[in-house]
């Protein structure tokens, strides 16, 4: 059988994490062609970012456009955009209609604290991509940036729906808040994610993975969905489907060690 394929505008991740590296093989563990426009290259590893080269916006296009005009892309999702002009070409995109199923990561700021977007890009999120998404999949640090709060303000499950709320108002059609990043205070063992259109919502609850191989999580669970909606599934199947990817990938991994800080999650873990 021709595999189906989808396509992931994002950055590039030296140390293999996250970012397009993670993203291919997360639409390889499920059968689906990966296809790629870069946006950056970043220098990193497992410790943090140490330096960002972006891709100027036309060529980012130029890779949308010869992804698009010979294969058929049944969805895409997008990570680390990098700067606000580059946000703007895939908005530009999207409204063409090349862009199906949009799924929409908003890498603002990376897991070791080091920002990834420039100054600009977030309203440009706000205003312009953000209403062209099918799914937006914010953590908690980005959906407080996006919604402008303090995320020490966000404590518990009702702080979490009222950011999810926020969010969808910008006009996408399913918003779904990860609450790994909630204190265990708040949340204890576990690590809730809320669901939410206009018509429901719905809470993921699953056990905390106490791991220190944890980068490429957000990356991989978004590319995750955006695998699921090009083999045909529904937002909520495909959103159910990579949560279990997720869990075995961060549960996998926990047996394993590479380099000297958050290690990568284990992509093929869900197969064993």
């Amino acid at each position: 059988m021709q595999p189906l394929t989808a396509l992931s505008i994002a950055g590039s991740d030296s140390g293999g994490g996250a970012g397009i590296q993670a993203d291919i093989r997360t639409f390889s563990a499920f059968g689906v062609h990966a296809t790629t426009a870069l946006t950056a290259i970043t220098a990193q590893n497992t410790l943090g970012v140490s330096g960002i080269v972006t891709v100027e916006p036309d060529f980012v296009e130029a890779q949308v456009r010869a992804i698009v005009t010979d294969f058929d892309v049944r969805a895409t999702k997008t990570g680390m955009l990098a700067q606000a002009r580059t946000v703007e070409r895939v908005c530009q995109l999207a409204r063409e209609g090349l862009l199906p199923h949009l799924v929409v990561d908003p890498v603002l700021v990376s897991t070791s604290g080091d920002a990834l977007m420039a100054e600009g890009g977030i309203e440009v999120y706000r205003s312009a991509l953000i209403p062209l998404a099918e799914v937006v999949t914010p953590n908690l640090h980005e959906a407080a940036v996006l919604c402008g709060v303090d995320v020490r303000d966000v404590r518990d499950l009702e702080d979490l729906t009222m950011l999810a709320r926020t969010i969808l108002a910008m006009g996408p059609t399913f918003v779904l808040v990860k609450g790994g990043h909630l204190a265990h205070t708040a949340s204890g063992e576990h690590a809730p994610d809320l669901l939410l259109s206009r018509d429901e919502l719905i809470v993921f609850d699953a056990l905390r993975v106490e791991t220190a191989n944890d980068h490429g999580t957000g990356c991989s669970l978004s590319a995750a969905i955006a695998a699921g909606l090009a083999l045909g599934r529904s937002v909520l199947d495909a959103t159910r489907d990579a949560k279990s990817f997720v869990l075995a990938a961060l549960t996998s991994a926990s047996a394993w060690r590479l380099g000297q800080g958050r290690g990568p999650i284990d992509h093929f873990g869900w197969n064993e």
